[in-house]
């Protein structure tokens, strides 16, 4: 946050951080049996998620490079068939330092990404990997997926069967844990963002509020009706970047614990 007084006059004053974001690259604690799960998303100050179907208009280059550096910290980029479509994802992209940082640790340059559908439908034109070792894409699904759509699949991604009517996300994320993943950043969407959440499996939301009003009337979580309980999660970092703010939140698996955290 910006100082609230001048520091010349006032020398309990801090200046900004040269760096807002450092306390994102903190390290994570490892769930027992799954990664650290952490989601980030943008939202318009009217709750919306995008504006035409595109999160575009709701970015900036502050956001983007947060974006780029939660990335940088994943193992695997989780993300719903319906947003791959949507925003027409392609290969998992790092600027070339962080990727030889990541190679320079024992880790693939890139995180492969990652994507949940149970009817398999995705255009398997668009290149999801750059080659690079380490990269190739991940399908989650279940054992209902069409049997012509998931041998298609297979030739261009590693399967994994996880839940029989619909994708049993829990054991997804354990499946990701069996191949070396510690840290999982989901992108969306809504639904996938909004049946994590449910399950109690993500641990981490960070969201930025940016200065736009008018977009789709989609949230940032989807559902038909309200949940059955409110998951409730503590604030644990704030930063403003000119009329934009970060938030990052943990989730309180214990809310009726007024001092609890999940640290």
């Amino acid at each position: 946050m910006p100082p609230t007084a001048d520091t010349e006059d006032d020398p309990s004053a801090q200046p900004e951080p040269t760096d807002p974001f450092e306390a994102y690259e903190a390290p994570r604690p490892v769930p027992d049996g799954r990664p650290w799960l952490l989601a980030n998303m943008v939202a318009g100050i009217d709750g919306s998620l995008s504006w035409h179907g595109r999160v575009g208009e709701l970015s900036s280059a502050s956001d983007r490079s947060l974006f780029v550096r939660l990335r940088g910290l994943a193992d695997v980029v989780l993300v719903g068939a319906g947003t791959v479509r949507a925003e027409g994802y392609g290969p998992v992209r790092l600027p070339s330092e962080v990727r030889d940082r990541r190679a320079a640790a024992g880790r693939a340059p890139v995180p492969p990404l990652a994507i949940v559908s149970r009817s398999l439908d995705l255009d398997w034109r668009v290149p999801l990997s750059d080659g690079s070792p380490g990269t190739r894409p991940l399908v989650l699904t279940s054992a209902a997926a069409p049997a012509p759509a998931r041998a298609r699949a297979e030739e261009h991604a590693e399967v994994i069967v996880a839940g029989e009517d619909g994708v049993d996300l829990a054991a997804a994320l354990r499946a990701l844990a069996q191949r070396g993943a510690k840290v999982v950043v989901t992108e969306g969407g809504p639904t996938l963002l909004d049946e994590l959440v449910l399950a109690e499996l993500l641990d981490e939301l960070c969201v930025t509020i940016a200065p736009r009003f008018g977009g789709d009337p989609l949230t940032m979580a989807h559902r038909a009706a309200p949940a059955a309980e409110m998951a409730t999660f503590s604030l644990e970092g704030v930063v403003r970047r000119g009329d934009e703010l970060y938030l990052r939140y943990l989730l309180r698996r214990d809310a009726a614990d007024d001092e609890g955290s999940v640290r």
